[in-house]
């Protein structure tokens, strides 16, 4: 399976071309995040034969500059959301990761890590704008191939949405991990002390793959 192909199928479909034509008619009249060259930036980075891990995010960022196609992740030189912030606080309690320079997280996605949110556009400063138009049966769509596909992935489902959008997943096939949210609203629910960064790196080895190095973000 190659990502084209699956867009292929999926383009065919009457939901998808609803959805075009929702995106085309809110682009003439709204900003629209992340910009259209980089919409698609999780699956031209990480190619589907190479996926090891998928993080399962919900809209993109909505704040001027900060969206760029890979969910949790901000280009080089934007200030670090909120939840980015947690995430890299579990990361140097788990692994001893220093704080980033950087909240780019184009390294872990050319190692193997999806990074893909449920939404994949949202209107300027309007979060949840882009939510029930037709992108969740898309990217339900990439998680049922992958979940029927490929053999030993792991699923990190944080927050009830990612976590409903994992329902499928064969847990036979594939490790699935769950927490809370990162956000400043839930992290300190479960999300801090989850570990989940070196339990991926444990069973990646047991699946004889190599592992993440998580503290290679660009």
């Amino acid at each position: 399976m190659l990502w084209k192909d699956l867009f292929k199928k999926e383009q065919e479909k009457e939901y998808f071309k609803s959805l075009e034509e929702f995106l085309s008619l809110e682009e003439k009249q709204y900003t629209v995040f992340p910009p259209h060259d980089q919409r698609f930036s999780a699956f031209e980075l990480t190619p589907f034969k190479e996926v090891k891990v998928v993080i399962i995010g919900q809209d993109p960022y909505h704040g001027e500059g900060q969206a760029h196609g890979l969910s949790f992740s901000v280009p080089m030189g934007v200030k670090l959301p909120p939840s980015l912030k947690n995430i890299f606080k579990e990361l140097e309690t788990d692994l001893g990761c220093e704080g980033p320079t950087s909240g780019n997280l184009k390294g872990w996605a050319q190692q193997g890590v999806l990074l893909l949110n449920t939404v994949l556009t949202v209107r300027k400063s309007e979060a949840g704008s882009h939510q029930k138009k037709g992108w969740e049966n898309f990217t339900d769509s990439v998680v049922a191939n992958l979940n029927e596909q490929c053999e030993g992935l792991v699923f990190l489902l944080w927050g009830a949405p990612a976590q409903k959008k994992g329902k499928s997943i064969d847990r036979q096939r594939h490790l699935v991990l769950e927490a809370p949210h990162p956000s400043p609203l839930s992290s300190y629910r479960g999300f801090f002390g989850c570990k989940h960064f070196s339990k991926t790196n444990e069973y990646l080895i047991h699946q004889n793959k190599k592992p993440i190095d998580w503290c290679l973000f660009l």
